[in-house]
């Protein structure tokens, strides 16, 4: 399979992140990324005191031996654990890739990060409810919104909306198709004592809801834009690869100006330099700006002094194919600001 023994990957690995390791046994990381420590086939996530396993083989059968022994090696290493969870990426079957439990009844059901409390359900869906790779970017949120607004699209479970109630956001309205998700979100809400008003959880398509909110001229001093790799209804196609600044250009006029635009891509085929060219063409009018790249977390890249597996693409100048900017909307000039009126007041 690999060079050295897949017993020898794991403990290397999770020496690496012992000091990661909330005692209390509250926090979430990555415990293994196979595709840059050595063995594909294989990502092992930790989530409280439940360790979740990722078979990405294809087949899945080639991965099962692999993830068998793997569990093997965590328990021993990690005897705390309570529940084990198996997520095979490729199967057929949804509860497979949704999850099955290896063993342990009760699954973790909820985490504690940057002394906020998040409501998981691993089983939820084919991911974990709650990304490991925006970790920082939600403590972005919790140092930068204070007092503003912010509208968090394509929420998923809310994470990100958590994180700037946390941080004092006066308002944060999530919005996502799923109710399921958003159920989950009103629950992390709940759990750090946040209100949860009805009208800021919403079910709605993003396109529909993106236009219903242009037509009323609504603005927020913050968008999240956290979209699917690949998604398509009735009402428009998210497509990461090939689209991602017409979705950009969706929510820009939801932003005030000096507000910011967090805009997250996550498709591995699309390169760093390939991402920056689309953000810098968007700034080309002079209204918008790239301000900061935020890195994801060096636990769910691999802490491995060595790389086993070539990357698909080179995501420089961000360290990871979930590629994080934030942008901000430049305030007009004053003097663009009379220009306008003027040529207004010429035309009335």
């Amino acid at each position: 399979m690999i060079e050295r023994s897949l017993v020898s990957l794991l403990n290397e690995a999770i020496e690496r992140r012992q000091p990661f390791i909330d005692p209390l046994h509250w926090s979430a990381l990555r415990l293994f990324n196979g595709f840059t420590e050595g063995c594909a086939d294989l990502v092992i996530d930790l989530y409280g005191e439940t360790v979740v396993l990722h078979n990405h083989a294809d087949p899945p059968a080639r991965g099962q031996p692999t993830v068998r022994a793997a569990q093997e090696v965590v328990r021993g290493a990690l005897p705390w654990l309570q529940a084990a969870v198996i997520k095979t990426r490729n199967s057929r079957s949804d509860d497979e890739r949704r999850g099955l439990t290896a063993f342990g009844r009760e699954l973790t059901s909820q985490v504690r990060e940057h002394d906020l409390w998040y409501a998981i359900d691993l089983t939820l869906h084919q991911d974990c409810s709650l990304y490991l790779d925006t970790r920082n970017l939600r403590r972005w949120a919790l140092e930068h919104l204070r007092g503003k607004t912010v509208l968090n699209a394509f929420a998923y479970t809310g994470s990100l909306g958590v994180a700037a109630l946390g941080g004092g956001a006066s308002r944060v309205v999530q919005l996502d198709r799923t109710q399921r998700f958003l159920n989950l979100a009103k629950a992390s809400c709940a759990l750090n004592g946040f209100s949860v008003p009805a009208q800021d959880f919403v079910r709605a398509d993003f396109f529909h809801e993106a236009a219903r909110l242009r037509r009323l001229k609504q603005v927020f001093d913050c968008v999240f834009l956290d979209p699917p790799f690949f998604a398509a209804t009735a009402a428009g196609t998210v497509d990461q690869e090939t689209q991602s600044a017409r979705l950009i250009n969706k929510v820009r006029p939801l932003v005030v100006p000096g507000g910011y635009l967090v805009t997250i891509n996550n498709a591995v085929y699309v390169s760093g330099a390939a991402y920056m060219q689309v953000l810098g063409s968007l700034c080309l009018d002079g209204h918008l700006e790239i301000t900061e790249l935020i890195p994801v977390p060096q636990d769910f890249i691999g802490l491995s002094p060595l790389r086993h597996s070539a990357l698909i693409t080179d995501p420089a100048p961000f360290n990871h194919s979930t590629k994080i900017a934030v942008l901000r909307i430049r305030r007009k000039s004053n003097q663009a600001t009379r220009e306008e009126s003027g040529a207004s007041g010429s035309g009335s």
